[in-house]
């Protein structure tokens, strides 16, 4: 499920900064999913004392990016198919919303549309595919930004940050990520243009094909742990489990009608 700050603390506290820069590090692709986060090691990182660096990893709990382990302090949290589902289904009402509200945004927000889709492609000519993902998912915050809902930037901030740990399962992200930089120029080249509606289509069609994508790649890394455990535990993998997700009740193609 998806998770915004219940606990935000004092603005601009410290626990805050350091929240943001460990955020910012999983956007960015820096922290995998599973990685330890550990008090004494995040204190020291960011310069502060070991109960800010507490209640920064509360805070990044509380944004769905983290989750407590008992004894062991924090781990960056790994997704179900079922949260990659729960964050597509808010992908599509907040950014098609924002892009059929976006006849009254103001004109710098479609340069910063413009703008992180020129960045992305400065990033595919250059080979950098960790920041051809991270300008791919600065544009859906630019379609976001289109709505002039503070409210609205400050939740798909920690959705972002999610479906970066949804990307970093997929083995080549290179390959993965180039594949929507076109669309996303499409896209760009209807909001800029004003056409809304097929804007808002062109990114429906392409939020159903993201999705299917990331919950194969999800199914293929569960696939490969349980013949990796099964192997160091001599015993015979089950294929038909180890594609089952525990928290997936049914697939992707039973649930949208959809194909990849």
């Amino acid at each position: 499920m998806i998770q915004s700050s219940a606990f935000a603390g004092p603005a601009g506290s410290a626990a805050e900064t350091v929240l943001h820069a460990l955020r910012r590090r999983i956007i960015e692709g820096g922290i995998p999913p599973g990685a330890r986060l550990v008090d004494a090691t995040v204190a020291e990182q960011h310069g502060v004392s070991r109960n800010t660096a507490r209640d920064a990893l509360r805070l990044l709990a509380a944004d769905g990016l983290a989750v407590s382990v008992r004894n062991a302090g924090y781990s960056v949290r790994e997704l179900t198919v079922e949260d990659i589902r729960d964050l597509y289904t808010a992908r599509r009402i907040v950014e098609a919303g924002a892009v059929q509200q976006s006849v009254s945004a103001a004109s710098e927000l479609f340069e910063r549309v413009e703008q992180a889709v020129a960045r992305t492609e400065a990033s595919v000519r250059a080979g950098d595919w960790s920041q051809v993902g991270t300008g791919s998912l600065d544009f859906h915050r630019a379609l976001v930004g289109l709505a002039m809902s503070s409210s609205l930037d400050r939740f798909f901030v920690g959705t972002v940050a999610q479906l970066r740990l949804a990307f970093a399962v997929i083995p080549d992200e290179g390959a993965f990520q180039v594949q929507w930089v076109p669309r996303d120029r499409e896209i760009a080249e209807l909001v800029l243009s004003g056409a809304r509606e097929e804007a808002a289509a062109a990114l429906a069609s392409y939020l159903d094909d993201s999705e299917a994508r990331v919950i194969d790649a999800i199914r293929a890394a569960n696939r490969a742990r349980h013949r990796s455990a099964a192997a160091a535990s001599g015993a015979a993998g089950d294929e038909d489990d180890a594609d089952r997700d525990p928290h997936d009740a049914s697939s992707s193609t039973e649930r949208t009608g959809r194909t990849p």
